[in-house]
């Protein structure tokens, strides 16, 4: 019987598989069986190699993690993602746990943290480190107490998309690029999150990304 956990590991950024192959090589119990650099390829290799798990950055192109790991739960849905980012926890972590992740780490994890998040989702359990389950208590906590959710919390995944690439700089044309969506229909999206969120430009929710420390660091 092989208890090697085999994993699919995608991130567009050759030096950090690189680092990630090399600090995974030091457990014996856990092997990067495979590797991509995008969306639709993390999909493909996905559906033909022996894996335990894939481990994805949420910033692939083509097709950005959140969207990957939506449609590996719907068509293979006892296949466990990890999620990997620099975007902080309280950014996208409970969207990936409402999208089926099973788990999130942050790059800046140590090893241990990793490893222990690889163990716990390969072996079909939730990976949710301290700093997040502090974070959820803290949400169940408020609105137990009748608190309002931030107005970022209403946005839709693609709204919320949208909302981080704004924040982050990017113009209309090149989110439109970046998600395979007109660039009408990027407007139509950018008018839906200055309503929710209160801002009257994209000065204004990047702002209210910085404020809601909703930025990567």
């Amino acid at each position: 019987m092989n208890d090697t956990i085999r994993i699919l590991l995608c991130d567009d950024h050759r030096i950090v598989r690189e680092g990630l192959k090399q600090i995974l090589a030091d457990t014996p119990d856990i092997e990067v069986a495979a590797e991509c650099a995008s969306g639709p390829e993390v999909l493909q290799k996905a559906r033909v190699e022996a894996i335990d798990l894939v481990l994805l950055d949420i910033a692939i192109p083509v097709q950005d993690g959140l969207d990957v790991l939506r449609q590996i739960k719907q068509e293979m849905p006892r296949l466990p993602v990890l999620m990997l980012s620099t975007y902080p926890e309280k950014q996208y972590a409970a969207r990936c746990y409402k999208l089926g992740a099973a788990g999130y780490v942050n790059k800046s994890a140590d090893t241990e943290q990793l490893v222990a998040a690889i163990r716990k989702a390969a072996g079909g359990g939730i990976y949710v480190s301290p700093q997040m389950a502090e974070t959820l208590a803290s949400r169940l906590g408020a609105r137990s107490a009748a608190e309002q959710p931030a107005a970022h919390e209403s946005l839709s995944h693609r709204e919320y998309q949208v909302f981080s690439l704004i924040a982050a700089g990017r113009s209309v044309k090149e989110i439109a690029d970046q998600l395979g969506l007109s660039p009408n229909t990027v407007s139509t999206y950018r008018s839906r999150i200055l309503e929710k969120t209160g801002a009257s430009n994209d000065v204004g929710i990047a702002m209210y990304a910085v404020r809601h420390q909703l930025m990567p660091v």
